[in-house]
């Protein structure tokens, strides 16, 4: 008899292994069976278009494919594929290279088990230092990124109009499905964004491409992908059933994570991820496609609920099906929001090392989703080194007067970089010397946005004693030390005029009262708005 799935491995003896408490969780083209200390995940035979499991043998080599790229990331959990027999019915033996030769009716990939409350999704509504967790993440993420396969610009993946064919494929997909005339006008409005945007950005695909940001990817990087294992995130369940959704740009899977997060109410960790990311990799001229993949993140999420709404039937599953239906309707919601131009500004911090301004920064750039970027990263990645490397035996030094001119001039650059992709942008440096503020002022100017700035202050013995302390923990990009705080304190020209009315000063010597910092940057952010636009 042939095999029932998933029924036939909802018994203990299948197992070669205890197999008490046996649960199988369904998606759209997967059963996954929980089964003692194992996960064995299954395809569906079935065939969508962007993915082909309709044979025995495309689904075996999408188990095997599976377990490769899966173990880039988590070795620890993906330990081989696996065949499974009929009359008996048994999960038989397998290794990582895949599963041994024998008359299998199905191949399954076995996974070690994990709890789900160790999901990220999971976590949180729960954990308690979710901020910390994600920039751990998004040096794991970029980290990963560094280590993958860079694309062939001559090769079949990244060209522009293999960028596009997803995104396209998505709207027919669900024009099919979908019927409700409010749920076409967004698909319409979506589809046209896309096209336009697209098109605009035809040329910075191919140049994408050919600086060697298309790479093999995760491709399906949401917070259901992520586990926490000993408080470290580890992907898995990366896209083995079409190459052409994983060989992507390194922004699309950034993508993914960020929309997860909006999506789920918590844009203020989008942010947090986003920056730690950025300035982990300095590849913020990405940005310039990141509303465009964001928008195709949100519609992919729309189109899997769209397809798990047609394949329910309304007079069993009612209530399945409208469920469904209302996912699809938010996610389309979004992806429409990600239409709209966003709110942009230029923020400079202003303030003595040692003053907070990395700090408190972070969460102004967390609340406002702005794109922070730091001089003291910066002034690193110039001369080739990590953020918390030393700079000690770099001739010439890099606080040299010629130093921070290469400085100044790569801040206004990225500063600009983030305004033109259109997303605000925080520059954190101390800004103690009005030439480099004016500077800065004539670029929000021709920019037409407007220009703000955060003072952030403490008495000089806090300054001190708190480089002191940063300095002997070497943790931290900033090199200031004393000697740098009385420096500064003898050279810091302090704001006047209009510089000081398009400002908000910031006491960091005593607990910071967000509850009324966050309000008084907002008014702040639309006087200045307001009075530039008259």
């Amino acid at each position: 008899m042939p095999l029932e799935l998933p029924a036939d491995l909802m018994h203990p003896d299948v197992f070669p292994h205890p197999a008490p408490h046996i649960e199988c969780i369904e998606t759209h083209i997967s059963w996954v069976v929980l089964a003692g200390d194992y996960a064995y995940k299954l395809k569906k035979p079935v065939d969508l278009g962007f993915l082909d499991f309709s044979t025995l043998a495309k689904r075996r080599a999408a188990c095997a494919e599976e377990l490769r790229i899966n173990r880039r990331t988590a070795p620890m959990l993906y330990e081989a594929v696996v065949g499974i027999t009929a009359n008996p019915v048994r999960v038989q033996p397998g290794n990582a290279n895949g599963a041994q030769e024998y008359a299998a009716q199905e191949y399954a990939v076995k996974m070690c088990r994990f709890s789900q409350e160790r999901l990220l999704s999971a976590l949180l509504a729960t954990h308690t230092e979710m901020p910390t967790l994600m920039e751990r993440l998004a040096t794991h993420v970029a980290d990963f990124h560094a280590q993958v396969a860079v694309a062939a610009p001559e090769g079949e993946f990244g060209h522009p109009d293999n960028v596009y064919r997803p995104v396209q494929e998505n709207f027919g997909q669900m024009r099919e499905v979908l019927a409700a005339a409010d749920l076409q006008a967004l698909l319409g409005k979506v589809e046209q964004w896309s096209a336009s945007t697209f098109a605009a950005l035809h040329d910075v695909f191919a140049g994408r491409l050919a600086a060697g940001h298309v790479r093999e990817c995760h491709g399906d990087l949401h917070l259901g992908n992520i586990v926490v294992l000993e408080e470290q995130p580890v992907l898995f369940d990366a896209i083995e059933f079409n190459p052409s959704l994983r060989w992507i740009d390194v922004m699309a899977d950034v993508a993914f994570l960020v929309m997860d997060l909006q999506a789920r109410g918590r844009a203020d960790l989008g942010w947090r991820f986003l920056n730690a990311w950025l300035e982990k990799t300095g590849d913020y001229a990405g940005l310039r496609l990141l509303p465009f993949y964001l928008c195709y993140r949100a519609m992919v999420r729309a189109k899997v609920a769209a397809i798990r709404f047609g394949q329910l039937q309304a007079e069993l599953q009612g209530s399945e099906r409208d469920a469904s239906l209302a996912e699809c309707r938010r996610y389309l919601e979004l992806a429409a929001r990600y239409t709209e131009p966003a709110r942009t500004a230029l923020v400079l911090t202003h303030g003595i090392s040692g003053s907070g301004k990395t700090t408190n920064s972070q969460h102004l750039a967390d609340a406002f989703g702005l794109v922070r970027v730091r001089a003291d990263v910066e002034r690193k990645r110039l001369y080739g080194l990590a953020a918390t490397q030393s700079s000690a035996g770099i001739p010439g030094g890099i606080y040299s007067a010629a130093a921070n001119a290469r400085v100044q001039d790569r801040l206004e650059a990225l500063a600009e970089t983030v305004l033109q992709a259109g997303f605000p942008v925080l520059v954190d440096a101390t800004f103690i010397r009005k030439a480099p503020r004016e500077r800065m002022a004539r670029l929000a100017r021709k920019m037409q946005r407007p220009c703000l700035l955060l003072a952030f202050v403490a008495p000089a013995e806090v300054l001190r004693t708190r480089v002191a302390q940063r300095s002997a923990e070497g943790r931290d990009a900033s090199e200031a030390d004393t000697s740098v705080v009385d420096k500064q304190l003898a050279a810091c020209e302090a704001l006047e005029g209009s510089e000081k009315a398009a400002a908000l000063t910031i006491d960091t010597s005593q607990a910071i009262n967000w509850e009324w910092v966050l309000p008084e940057f907002e008014a702040l952010w639309a006087r200045v708005k307001k009075e530039r636009q008259e």
